[in-house]
């Protein structure tokens, strides 16, 4: 598998781990535990539009970088118009659910060029680190140091927590709930923050820790990422 592929599936597993470990913490919160049925599948949905977005700057990045070309600005904007795209076959699926949503890009917009603009920063480190090996663990060690990579880690989570704080203002809730709507909101940000900065650390310190060669009847490492050795 080349190195924008695992990289991408890193990704895509990160969000996946980051969605689960929100739905484990809301079922603690009563307001939300009420509209949790419907959180819970536009949390999912949410997931893999995220990740199928991020999945477009990794692959436009390395494109570049095969290219000789540096990555800029101008493919910033590029994949936000792209973005909205994937938007719309997002809300064409959800079109049948019990919710409805109306996303406000006046407000979503400038979290998620904050968002593009540090994917693909990180991106064109490591998949340049990488020279399409495929060694992506190993590239972000050479990249970042520990630290640093939770931090990144980090940011990605939280601006992605505001970026749903956002859209969840926008669903269209049971009248029973409509009076909880900004609380709901502000609870889910609250709980996805808290999840991300124990998310960050277990994945920083999966990719820093040392290697050893594992048994044949031994299991994985990772069972909670499922992330490659590689």
């Amino acid at each position: 598998m080349n190195s924008t592929r695992v990289l991408a599936a890193w990704n895509r597993k990160i969000l996946e781990a980051y969605s689960r470990c929100t739905i484990a913490a809301l079922r603690a919160i009563l307001p939300l535990r009420l509209a949790l049925p419907r959180l819970e599948s536009f949390l999912a949905d949410n997931v893999a539009k995220e990740a199928a977005k991020d999945a477009l700057v990794i692959s436009r990045v390395g494109e570049a970088l095969a290219a000789g070309l540096t990555p800029g600005e101008e493919m910033v904007r590029q994949l936000l118009a792209a973005g909205k795209e994937v938007d719309r076959a997002f809300l064409d699926r959800v079109s049948d659910f019990p919710i409805g949503i109306v996303i406000r890009y006046e407000e979503i917009d400038p979290l998620r060029l904050q968002r593009i603009g540090r994917m693909q920063q990180a991106a064109r480190l490591i998949l340049a680190r990488t020279g399409g090996r495929g060694d992506v663990r190993s590239a972000i060690r050479g990249c970042y140091r520990c630290g640093e990579f939770e931090q990144l880690l980090l940011d990605l989570m939280r601006l992605y927590a505001q970026e749903t704080r956002a859209l969840s203002r926008s669903l269209r809730l049971p009248a029973l709930l409509v009076p909880l709507r900004e609380r709901i909101a502000q609870s889910l940000y609250d709980v996805m923050v808290d999840a991300a900065a124990g998310l960050a650390s277990d994945v920083a310190g999966s990719v820093y820790r040392p290697r050893r060669v594992r048994r044949s009847d031994e299991p994985s490492g990772e069972p909670a990422l499922g992330l490659e050795e590689r």
